[in-house]
């Protein structure tokens, strides 16, 4: 391993003091073996690495750079000793300030110049830098307001290097509170300051004389010299080589002069040169610093840079002012543009919009760019809008999700409008207020200026935010009502591929998306008139939603014939009611959000159109319904699938009931049909009316009346279809029975008791009150008085038809009629009693008091012999049905 150098020695400095910046030469020992390996001198702490110049391992060259210890070492630091030591020192003088207009016979390193950009709002130029404190007094700052100081003084300054400078305003800003004595030293101060610049030109031609003193002296010496040791014969040739001599030293001065004021001009030619580079500076790099700040984003130094700029050098008139004037002009104007462009860009947040539009108004750009941003934004908002329905149009197709393509739509768009919309508006609020230019009310030019144009451009503004909401609703019109677009809107809205209508559930989402989205924009204090069109978009969608959801209502009301199992309760219903009822009260249900008025928002039946739509489909409901009814009692046997009749084992009376296993006749479905519409037409019809008055539907009575009509029309012709069943029989079989055996009332046996004929019918009768008793209690009286009804009107019209009876053929026929009225007494109306009072009225009168004991006796019997067939036509608590 090589031996390791020694450390640096520095054992002398030349000079050995001075004032910054003086160049000094260093000696020593072991000062690096190159430039390369010097990586450090510090000279009184200060690093002077950078003007060090190596010039040998024992001598470097380098200046004294600004430090704060007035005397301290030379340190040396090499790669290959490491730091050294020092056994001399060095003593920083303080120089004397001499200003940048001051006379100077020296040359004077400028250093300490004046950087414009120390002070960029204020901007003073370099030629107007004067003492901060002329007076040379303590400055006592006053109170007064500033504002009553430009009103006492207008168009005057306070600034003494100003043209309008008033020393009043001066004297009372900085020494109001000052004492005359101090007043009266301030004056000898500035005397003695005007002196000092009077003396100043000839302190300097008297500190120059001195050269020119010693040099006539010396020509004076040698003048005497020779005329002392000169004789008269050579006094005119040793005159002559005197001149001589002097002419050649006045030309050899010359000369020499010459080459040096040629180089002090010089000097001083490139001294004034490096002065006006130096003292303006900000100009001539300010091209080169806007570039380099535009690269970094730092516009507001840009701008700021520019506008001192513009109040120093814009009206200049020298022209290498003017030239990198022109250069920063155009570079500004380059700004301009970008700025415009990043401005019109989008998507852009609010914040970026506002402070780009500040940029540009701090630049003078030309035009609005505030108005043209917003005129940007407004089309942008549409072809988002646009493109988000064509990109739903192009994808239906593919579409496999569980939510309509047309609901998901919607919601993307209402999405996109709500969240756009807020900064277009408050955008437009920051024009319209002047806030754009200015948070605290500042730059009121520009606001005012902001202000003016906001109210000629409100009508266009109004214009823009109509389009944005015709385009938003016509957008949903096309995806959800495209039956209200006109012919030529279809193309340009529309597109969309209507396999099937939306569910009433479906819209009433999409109601409920439309809704919050108005609440939104309501939000931002969007005038209602041009919110308007939304509303009724609104309105359109419910009246919508609730014709289509009555529609499907009525689909679904239809398949309920399907669901009826034909099971039966002890009021003898079945479930079809209920279903039927619950289904309508569940479609109203799904409607309460619809009909339900938010605020501003207008009813659904407001329209006499769609009541009267609303009113109709109500009915058909009901109409439907009936007709599932109707369809359900008059199917052939063949056409019921499973269907069975169940028995509550409740009941009190199981007499004549059907067992579960057996098939439902055509009657006895007829009988469950009738006793559904008693009980539709007592309760359900009036439960689904209140519903309907609940939900605001009108025209409720219409729908009750019409739907009351339709089911008394049905309720009577099944009715009759059961009476023609189960009366016809019966009726039919009375005349073949009184006849049978070639009887003849004519010539018949003394009566020993009711005939057959009638025991068949009444036993027939019975049958019929146990099926109809099976089915509902309720329905007993109204069947039973019907049937009752049709025999009696026959047996009357058979014994009217008698010629002649004998006194026993009037017996018989009086005992039959007797029995047959008092066995069906509680069901007798006066329709029947007036036929078997006719019928009676047909017999001859009895006219023994025998006959009628005899008949009397002959009915008890048989009301003995029968009695236990005839127990359910005893009088019950239940009241018979009026017909």
């Amino acid at each position: 391993m090589s031996r390791a150098r020694q450390p640096p020695l520095v054992t002398g400095i030349s000079p050995n003091e001075g004032i910054s910046w003086t160049k000094v030469t260093i000696r020593g020992e072991n000062l690096g073996t190159g430039p390369t390996d010097l990586i450090g001198l510090t000279i009184c702490g200060h690093n002077c690495l950078l003007t060090a110049e190596w010039m040998s391992a024992s001598k470097i060259v380098c200046r004294v750079g600004q430090a704060k210890n007035d005397k301290g070492d030379i340190i040396v630091t090499t790669k290959s000793g490491g730091k050294g030591t020092s056994t001399v020192s060095f003593k920083l003088l303080k120089p004397e300030k001499i200003g940048i207009l001051d006379q100077s016979a020296v040359w004077v390193d400028e250093m300490n110049y004046y950087d414009m950009r120390t002070d960029r709002n204020k901007g003073i130029p370099p030629l107007s830098l004067r003492p901060a404190n002329p007076l040379g007094i303590e400055i006592d700052k006053g109170r007064f307001p500033q504002k009553d100081l430009e009103a006492l003084f207008p168009g005057m300054s306070a600034d003494f290097t100003s043209e309008n400078f008033s020393a009043a305003w001066y004297l009372i800003e900085n020494h109001s509170t000052t004492s005359f004595d101090q007043l009266k030293m301030a004056v000898v101060n500035l005397k003695k300051q005007a002196n000092k610049k009077n003396e100043g030109s000839l302190a300097y031609v008297k500190g120059g004389l001195s050269t020119f003193f010693e040099a006539q002296d010396a020509l004076s010496a040698i003048h005497q010299k020779l005329e002392a040791d000169g004789t008269e014969k050579v006094e005119g040739s040793m005159t002559q080589k005197l001149e001589n001599v002097l002419n050649r030293a006045s030309n050899t001065a010359d000369t020499l002069f010459q080459e040096v004021l040629g180089r002090k001009d010089k000097a001083d030619s490139t001294r004034n040169a490096l002065n006006v580079l130096q003292r303006f500076k900000f100009l001539f790099n300010l091209p080169l610093n806007i570039e380099r700040n535009i690269q970094k984003g730092d516009y507001d130094v840009v701008i700021n840079d520019y506008e001192k700029a513009k109040s120093l050098f814009g009206k200049t008139e020298v022209q290498v002012f003017k030239k990198y004037y022109a250069e920063v002009e155009t570079r500004i104007e380059a700004l301009r543009e970008l700025l415009l462009d990043k401005l019109l860009e989008t998507p852009s947040t609010l914040h970026d919009q506002k402070r780009y539009i500040r940029y540009l108004s701090d630049l003078h750009a030309p035009g609005d760019p505030a108005w043209q941003c917003i005129g940007a934004q407004h089309q942008w908002i549409l072809q988002l809008m646009h493109n988000c329905k064509e990109s739903y149009v192009k994808e239906q197709k593919a579409w496999r999700y569980k939510a309509p393509q047309q609901v998901v739509f919607v919601e993307k768009l209402t999405k996109l409008v709500v969240s756009q919309l807020p900064n277009f508006w408050k955008l437009w609020i920051s024009y319209v207020n002047g806030s754009l230019f200015s948070e605290t009310a500042e730059k009121s030019g520009q606001m005012e200026r902001s202000k003016k144009n906001a109210r000629q451009r409100q009508n266009d503004f109004k214009k823009m935010i109509q389009e944005v909401m015709h385009s938003l609703v016509k957008l949903i019109r096309g995806a959800l009502l495209p039956f209200s677009l006109k012919e030529g809107e279809s193309r340009q809205y529309g597109g969309w591929e209507m396999k099937s209508e939306l569910s009433g559930q479906w819209l009433t989402h999409v109601i409920q998306t439309v809704r919050l989205s108005y609440e939104s924009l309501t939000a931002l204090e969007i005038p209602n008139d041009m919110l308007q069109i939304i509303q009724d978009l609104i309105l359109d969608l419910r009246v919508r939603c609730v014709i289509v959801t009555l529609q499907h209502t009525a689909e679904d009301i239809k398949r309920l014939a399907e669901k009826e199992d034909w099971v039966v309760d002890n009021e003898g219903l079945t479930s079809l009611p209920t279903q039927f009822e619950q289904c309508i009260i569940h479609s109203l249900q799904s409607l309460k959000t619809v009909l339900d008025c938010k605020p501003g928002e207008a009813s659904v039946f407001q329209q006499q159109k769609t009541q009267e739509d609303v009113c109709q489909l109500s009915i058909g409901i009901m109409q439907v319904f009936i007709d599932c009814l109707e369809q359900l009692s008059t199917k052939p046997d063949g056409d019921i699938d499973t269907a069975h009749l169940s028995v509550d084992v409740s009941s009190p009376d199981l007499f004549g009931s059907i067992h579960e296993d057996s098939s439902l006749s055509s009657e006895q479905r007829l009988l469950i049909a009738l006793s559904n519409c008693r009980y539709l037409e007592r309760h359900t019809f009036l439960n689904i009316a209140e519903h309907f008055e609940k939900h605001g539907f009108q025209g409720v009575e219409k729908i009750t009346q019409v739907s009351m009509e339709s089911l008394k029309e049905l309720d009577q012709r099944l009715f009759e279809m059961y009476i023609e069943f189960k009366a016809d029989p019966i009726v039919g079989s009375l005349e073949p029975g009184i006849y049978a055996g070639y009887f003849d009332w004519k010539d018949c046996l003394v009566p020993a008791g009711v005939r057959n004929y009638l025991k068949e019918a009444l036993v027939n009768i019975i049958a019929v009150h146990a099926e109809v008793f099976t089915i509902s209690k309720d329905l007993v009286p109204r069947v039973m008085s019907r049937v009752v009804e049709a025999v009696s009107e026959e047996l009357s019209r058979l014994m009217q038809c008698v010629s002649s009876f004998s006194k026993n053929g009037a017996l018989q026929a009086r005992l039959e009629i007797c029995a047959l009225r008092d066995t069906v007494a509680i069901y007798l109306t006066p329709e029947s009693n007036s036929s078997f009072k006719q019928a009676l009225e047909a017999l001859p009168q009895l006219s023994s008091g025998t006959d009628k004991k005899f008949l009397e006796e002959l009915l008890n019997k048989f009301k003995s012999s029968m009695h236990l067939q005839l127990t359910c036509f005893q009088a019950s608590s239940s009241a018979m049905m009026k017909t």
